[in-house]
């Protein structure tokens, strides 16, 4: 550890074969008392990036423009929260629907299967970074299944409970909500993805999977699409969602 007090180089690194695995800061080494400039400036480029994160603004229209392809029918909602100040500072404005939105989705209201919702959350630049890929991928895999997909609902300064108000105005059996998931300082892109059997109004965590770090540096989009597909079949075939689906993909049986 002395090496590291004394600010050995890159190659000389005790922590090199550990920064393989993760992003964390680890092995910063330090200069006198505090840590080295290099570190220093990285540390407030990275936390420059979590607010920008956390203010940037869904792309609406490069996502919509994407769905094209998939010939499927894109709604722009808002929740009860005005702006992202009020947003931020009142969680439950961004768990209901405004008026005119739920108003919007009762004209669509039908027997669908599954309902996508595409949210801003906490980080829109996550969301408009890694939805199209995913997306691209999942779903062909719904279309196979034959499963009927309601129209996309693309929902500003939303929170993850919204899309239990969504989907039950909406009649569809299932939602996965895709939201930009609160920015740290080694991932500001991240998206989670949270699914629910049978939504409604009132619903707490323990009733919907998460699936989370979706993006390029984190959980694939290939193995984020198959890992949704399957808790999708998985939560039709047991009739739940939630601590009582568990991910047993892969595992071996006894």
């Amino acid at each position: 550890m002395d090496k590291i007090a004394k600010g050995q180089t890159e190659k000389d690194d005790l922590f090199n074969p550990l920064k393989e695995f993760t992003a964390a800061r680890i092995g910063i080494g330090r200069a006198g008392t505090s840590i080295p400039l290099k570190q220093a400036l990285e540390f407030k480029l990275a936390h420059a990036h979590a607010r920008d994160a956390v203010y940037s603004v869904l792309d609406t229209e490069g996502i919509l423009n994407n769905l094209k392809q998939f010939n499927l029918l894109g709604l722009l909602l808002h929740s009860k929260a005005d702006n992202r100040a009020q947003y931020l500072q009142r969680p439950d404005m961004g768990r209901r629907l405004h008026a005119a939105s739920a108003e919007q989705l009762q004209s669509h209201n039908g027997k669908y299967d599954i309902v996508i919702i595409i949210a801003d959350g906490l980080s829109a630049t996550a969301v408009n970074e890694n939805t199209g890929g995913l997306l691209e991928l999942l779903l062909p895999l719904l279309f196979e299944a034959k499963l009927k997909i309601a129209p996309i609902c693309l929902v500003e300064q939303s929170r993850v409970a919204l899309g239990d108000e969504i989907a039950h105005l909406l009649n569809a059996r299932f939602s996965l909500m895709l939201i930009g998931e609160r920015p740290g300082l080694s991932s500001a892109d991240s998206i989670g993805a949270y699914l629910t059997y049978e939504p409604k109004p009132g619903l707490t965590d323990e009733s919907r999977n998460c699936i989370s770090n979706i993006r390029p540096q984190g959980l694939t989009y290939k193995a984020a699409a198959n890992k949704i597909f399957y808790l999708i079949q998985e939560a039709f075939r047991l009739k739940l969602s939630g601590v009582g689906l568990k991910d047993n993909e892969g595992l071996i049986s006894h």
